[in-house]
């Protein structure tokens, strides 16, 4: 394409405008057509050496040559001549003579060619704007690059009247680029120019590019004025920015500048910002500046505060269309009765439902259905019968046939689902009607529909129900567990010979299926299929859900055979729930089978069905078989997260291989997963069971090196750790620094400390800290006090050995014979009678009856002392 006599290379696209924004811009409601942004554009006047005759002469022929020859040009003497005639006042003639922008710009391009000849401000300005009339946005970007190569001077005036064009069609960054370019073309900008710029960037919604020319323009020296700061106030309003575009406003209403169409814009912001209170505010403002909103405005608010259930400012907008005199028709009704339906104030919703009518505007089928809907879904039978009956007479069937559905669906949300049987079988019978007795058919429906459903809702003319009428009673009954009523429906729907639809059928599928009555629910699945539905995804996933549930794995695996061939895939958490309530059953390996299975019909089971499975057979003791999963996953392209490898870690530090452990996480690392306190736990713990406690306060370090805070469970186990290696003071030391850290002290904490210092023989200290369990009110085990016991004798403290076996009878924490602690203190209880301080302290609790399952000291295996 050429500009001016030179090949000009294709801009490359600019970044797309927010269309949304363009649209807000240019078509605001509330801004009449004849007002803009900005004063009138400058007109540009040409001056020529020609006479006004001999100009207009050669502009009428290039006119009528370019218009009766396009697109091919004739080669003769007499165009040639013309060319010689060529100047930029006739080029401008003949472009806005010339009917089409393709001719135009034919003519144009054929101008820049000719010798002598050089497109001016005013030519470029013309063609600029038949172009953007015309949307042809690639030609106009060709333009403004070619105006910069040449270095057209243009004028303050012409380059915004250019700017307005390219804004327009969203070309901002040939707009800028002209302006950045503004000295090549002798062009000084002025304010004029910047307002025209800030007007395209606004249109285009790119609020940041309009605050930095705005601010650009002030650093300048240039005032901005009232058409400088609506394109701003515009920008901030469409981007959203509250505070902003009040700040601009402030600036327009305290210059005087603010008029009708100022508060308009904000208005309408507000409004969609959903800031109906601030929006009202500042119509009542306008009110008190002696303003008002004219009507596409008022409309466009009222829809706005309605969606916002602002319907009580609504209502008084409302009232204002009324006092001016403006229209009220049907939409405006409408939005107004479903604002006042849904806010549940019906009595407001009839009152406009009345008045509408007594204007002579008849309502549609949507504002009686809301009316319906509304009332009966409130219990106001009544009223909604006589909505129904008022208009019924003026509806075809087809829009009767809805309101009834409006009526069913109205009684069901209100629990009146079997009223809405009823209903919907007297429908049913209207068609079996004929004339008897002499009576004409209307009166002869009229009398059953009275039969069935009493004084409510009746008609005289027969009303068959669709398929969406009895999706909402089947609904209904489905919802209230009444599924044996919703499948005798169903069967009076075929007979009738309603096909239905598949939401019928879908919903009726997944509540027997809810209800565990699977072979209904193929039974109902092959009655779809021959109606002529196909069964979607989430048909066979209702029945899947129930194989799952029933652990029917060959069941559940022919049906994902069968969704696969039909394109449908089964849902995760069916799968999940499956495997993990075979591995909480104890059928780990069933589980393993279901995955391979799953993945050979085609289906990769989500990552959660593995971990459970993992999880399943490290708690069964097969270590090696979780393994062998934990590796399968990779191979399916899976990649385990750092749950999947906290539950292999966990496992084999459980079964004592801690250095295996060691080695995934490694792995996670490699793979540049981070781990987790729950993994520093896992593998403090294994390296704890392992007795390498020197390895697992090197893990410790490097978790609190990472920033993990270590929890409870970690310094519990890591204080079982040292009491196990014999380092009790070193387990003490961690004890204060748990306490320290905040660690809340659990029960579990204390058993592990009291447990640790009885084994390296720290009884006394144990004994301080099972007195504090007991002041915080722990439950101490049995375990605790056998241990605490046992501590005491061995160290030949048995007087104070007795004492603790006294407070365990007064407690009733001695143990039953099946306990594993049993045997512990049954030895105890031996050193305790053999001993000469204590010996007759135990036979006096023996013979008391007072220690469980000893009833002589024969039972301890011991020779009796003389007294």
């Amino acid at each position: 394409m050429a500009f001016g006599g030179l090949k000009t290379a294709h801009l490359s696209s600019p970044k797309h405008f927010n269309p949304s924004h363009l649209f807000q811009f240019l078509l605001l409601p509330t801004i009449p057509s004849h007002q803009t942004l900005l004063p009138p554009p400058i007109q540009f006047h040409s001056n020529s050496n020609y006479s006004p005759n001999t100009r207009s002469v050669a502009a009428q022929e290039l006119s009528a040559v370019f218009s009766k020859h396009h697109p091919s040009l004739p080669d003769n003497t007499h165009l040639q001549n013309l060319a010689e005639k060529l100047t930029p006042e006739t080029v401008e003639t003949v472009l806005k003579d010339l009917k089409g922008w393709r001719t135009a710009h034919q003519f144009f391009s054929w101008a820049a060619q000719q010798d002598g000849f050089v497109h001016n401000r005013y030519t470029y300005n013309t063609m600029a704007s038949i172009l953007s009339r015309a949307r042809q946005e690639s030609l106009l970007k060709i333009l403004a690059k070619d105006v910069v190569n040449h270095s057209c001077p243009m004028s303050p005036g012409a380059l915004g009247f250019l700017f307005r064009c390219l804004g327009s069609q969203g070309l901002i960054d040939e707009a800028q680029y002209l302006f950045d370019n503004a000295k090549r073309l002798n062009c000084v900008p002025n304010t004029y120019t910047y307002n025209c710029l800030l007007e395209a960037l606004a249109k285009s919604g790119r609020v940041e590019l309009v605050e930095t020319r705005f601010k650009e323009m002030v650093g300048s020296g240039r005032e901005p004025n009232k058409f400088t700061l609506m394109p701003v106030l515009q920008a901030y309003c469409n981007a959203g920015k509250f505070e902003q575009a009040l700040a601009v406003f402030d600036r327009i209403y305290n210059s005087g500048w603010a008029d009708e169409h100022v508060f308009t814009v904000l208005v309408v912001s507000f409004s969609k910002w959903g800031e109906v209170d601030k929006a009202f505010k500042l119509i009542e403002r306008m009110e008190r500046l002696g303003m008002r909103l004219n009507e596409k405005t008022l409309c466009v608010l009222i829809h706005g505060f309605t969606e916002e259930r602002r319907v009580d400012k609504a209502l008084v907008l409302f009232d204002r269309i009324k006092e001016f005199g403006f229209e009220r028709n049907l939409a405006l009704y409408s939005v107004l009765i479903g604002g006042l339906c849904v806010r549940k104030d019906l009595n407001k919703a009839l009152d406009l439902y009345w008045e509408m009518k007594e204007l002579g505007i008849f309502p549609d089928v949507g504002v009686i259905k809301k009316m319906i809907l509304a009332f009966c879904g409130e219990g106001e039978m009544i009223t909604a019968e006589r909505i129904l009956e008022e208009d019924s007479e003026k509806l075809d069937v087809d829009a009767l046939v809805l309101l009834f559905n409006a009526v069913l669906e109205g009684l069901t949300n209100h629990g009146e689902v079997d009223k809405a049987r009823l209903l919907i079988q007297a429908m049913m019978e209207s068609q079996e009607v004929h004339p008897a007795q002499g009576k004409a058919v209307e009166s002869v429906i009229d009398d059953i529909t009275e039969a069935v459903t009493g004084n409510l809702f009746r008609f005289k003319k027969v009303v068959l129900p669709n398929a969406a009428s009895f999706n909402i009673v089947i609904d209904g009954l489905c919802k209230t567990q009444k599924l044996d009523m919703a499948l005798e429906l169903l069967r009076d729907m075929v007979v009738m010979g309603c096909a239905g639809n598949v939401l019928i059928y879908n919903n009726l599928i997944h509540e027997l299926c809810n209800m565990d009555r699977l072979d209904e629910s193929y039974e109902l699945l092959r009655k779809m299929k021959e109606s002529g539905f196909e069964p979607t995804h989430f048909t066979y996933n209702s029945i899947f859900g129930c194989l799952c549930r029933r652990e029917n794995l060959s069941g559940a695996l022919d049906l994902v055979i069968e969704m696969r061939r039909n394109g449908h895939e089964p849902w995760i958490k069916h799968c999940t729930m499956l495997v993990k309530q075979l591995c909480e059953g104890g059928k780990v390996m069933d589980a393993c089978s279901f995955l391979n299975d799953m993945v050979r019909a085609g289906f990769l089971p989500n990552i959660i069905a593995y971990t459970a499975a993992m999880k399943g057979l490290f708690k069964a003791g097969e270590v090696d078989q979780a393994l062998k999963l934990f590796r399968s996953m990779f191979v399916n392209q899976y990649l385990p997260d750092v749950v999947a490898h906290n539950i292999v870690i966990d496992g084999l530090c459980k079964a004592g291989r801690a250095f295996e452990a060691q080695e995934i996480v490694k792995e996670m690392l490699e793979k540049g997963l981070v781990p987790s306190v729950v993994t520093y736990n896992s593998m403090i713990d294994g390296w704890c069971k392992s007795d390498r406690i020197d390895l697992a306060l090197l893990c410790f370090s490097r978790m609190v090196e990472e920033g993990k805070l270590p929890t409870i469970f970690t310094y519990t186990t890591l204080i079982d750790g040292m009491c196990n290696a014999s380092r009790p003071d070193d387990a003490l030391i961690l004890w204060n620094e748990m306490k320290e850290k905040g660690c809340e002290l659990s029960k579990i904490s204390y058993v592990a400390l009291v447990n640790g210092l009885c084994k390296c023989g720290r009884e006394e200290a144990a004994l301080v800290y099972f007195r504090e369990m007991e002041e915080k009110e722990l439950e101490v085990d049995t375990f605790v006090y056998v241990a605490l016991l046992n501590s005491f004798i061995s160290k030949g403290n048995l007087i104070f050995g007795f004492q603790l076996l006294k407070e365990m009878v007064r407690k009733l924490k001695f143990p039953s014979p099946t306990d594993k602690n049993y045997p512990l203190l049954i030895d105890a209880l031996r050193k305790l009678y053999e001993d000469e301080n204590t010996f007759l302290d135990v036979q006096n609790l023996i013979a008391e009856g007072l220690v469980p399952s000893i009833h002589s000291v024969h039972d301890l295996g011991t020779d009796i002392k003389e007294t």
